[in-house]
């Protein structure tokens, strides 16, 4: 550009524009500095530079949004940083070239989620796409830059959710808390914005099978018109698996003569190989399934895959029983009831559930009580001198 009048409100407003393109109108004040003006009336204030003895053209904002005298006045600052070897459209390429948070996304589903179980993959993408009844982290966030995310928005993205959904809230959080956790392995940014946001109270249900209740489940199970599904129901009931663990059972994964089932790290919650022992009332349903010819145990309609869901017989099964307000996931719950009424340790009964944090088997501790009062009573019996037992002589 070549030096011109100096540049005025008045006259940024009253420049004619050209017949075709755009003509820069250089500022006499600054050199460098100029209004670009489009055919179609358009007008930006511009500040052509050199970086590397090429010379660049760096857009500082549209008329009249700016004015003349702030835009010369960032200009001339721009002008004192490259000086110093800053370059505007340089800087500019490289924020644009910044992942976003739908790129974190998108990694993350690529390289994390294949290592999870199949379960926990789905409700990680619904956190990530949302659902018809909210929006998702990538809605949420789209266009917004990973070394740009503020704690702040973090924070209005679950306040936001928790107006309708406080659990799917914190949920979410979680799970964006997660991602940002890889994304500080990554590089892609420093610290984790997601990190202590406030979240939603959670009153976890404890629901346990009676005695009377388990009793009747036994008999409407044998009554099932649905087999395949009474024997899914059974196991998980008897071992205290989790659902899709006992669908995505295979045989090559099952040791009936030793009593082991060997769950794969795929399919385990904790996404690691998890060895439980078999009692051998559960040994004897898996020896009473018919094999297919199918790597699974209980194998879908397909043959291919394994059986997706038991909710019908569940629901069948509980309508025979006369049971209500009991969901599948209660008979993991009942399993660990069982043994922590038995006395069983919190290490042993989390060592069979496959927990891999002790305080998720502590929910179960007030279980204990009974046990551990007849313990109590027993020694209190012992240091009093009185018979904690009647004495039996074993005939020989």
């Amino acid at each position: 550009m070549t030096n011109g009048q100096r540049l005025t409100d008045k006259l940024a407003r009253d420049l004619a524009a050209p017949a075709s393109g755009s003509k820069v109108y250089p500022d006499a004040g600054l050199p460098g500095f100029g209004l670009r003006v489009t055919a179609a009336g358009a007008r930006a204030f511009v500040l052509n530079y050199r970086v590397a003895g090429r010379e660049r053209r760096y857009t500082i904002g549209a008329y009249p949004a700016w004015g003349v005298a702030a835009a010369r006045k960032y200009a001339g600052d721009l002008k004192a940083r490259i000086r110093g070897g800053y370059d505007p459209l340089g800087a500019l390429a490289a924020a644009r070239a910044e992942p976003t948070v739908s790129d974190l996304a998108d990694r993350f589903i690529a390289d994390h989620l294949p290592r999870l179980a199949a379960s926990t993959q789905r409700q990680y993408r619904e956190a990530i796409e949302g659902s018809p009844h909210h929006d998702g982290i990538r809605a949420a966030f789209k266009h917004v830059r990973v070394a740009e995310l503020r704690h702040a928005e973090v924070a209005s993205f679950h306040r936001s959710l928790s107006r309708t959904a406080p659990i799917v809230a914190n949920r979410s959080v979680a799970v964006l808390s997660r991602m940002l956790s890889l994304a500080v392995r990554w590089e892609w940014l420093a610290t984790n914005p997601a990190r202590g946001i406030e979240r939603n109270p959670e009153h976890g249900r404890q629901r346990y099978l009676s005695v009377a209740e388990l009793g009747r489940l036994g008999t409407a199970l044998a009554a099932l018109g649905d087999r395949q599904g009474a024997d899914v129901l059974r196991l998980l009931l008897l071992t205290g698996c989790r659902k899709g663990e006992a669908l995505s059972m295979r045989w090559d994964a099952l040791d009936l003569s030793a009593g082991v089932w060997t769950k794969a790290a795929s399919t385990t919650k904790q996404a690691r190989e998890h060895r439980v022992p078999l009692s051998a009332a559960a040994v004897r349903v898996i020896e009473g399934i018919e094999r297919t010819g199918s790597p699974w145990v209980f194998p879908g309609a397909d043959g291919e895959h394994h059986r997706a869901d038991v909710r019908g017989a569940w629901a069948a099964a509980c309508r025979a029983a006369g049971i209500d307000g009991v969901r599948i996931h209660d008979l993991r719950h009942s399993f660990a009831s069982v043994l922590a009424s038995a006395g069983m340790s919190l290490p042993i009964i989390g060592a069979l559930l496959g927990h891999a944090q002790p305080a998720t088997t502590a929910r179960y501790a007030h279980l204990m009580d009974d046990p551990l009062r007849a313990a109590t009573e027993r020694a209190a019996d012992i240091i009093a001198g009185r018979k904690s037992a009647d004495v039996v002589e074993i005939a020989r």
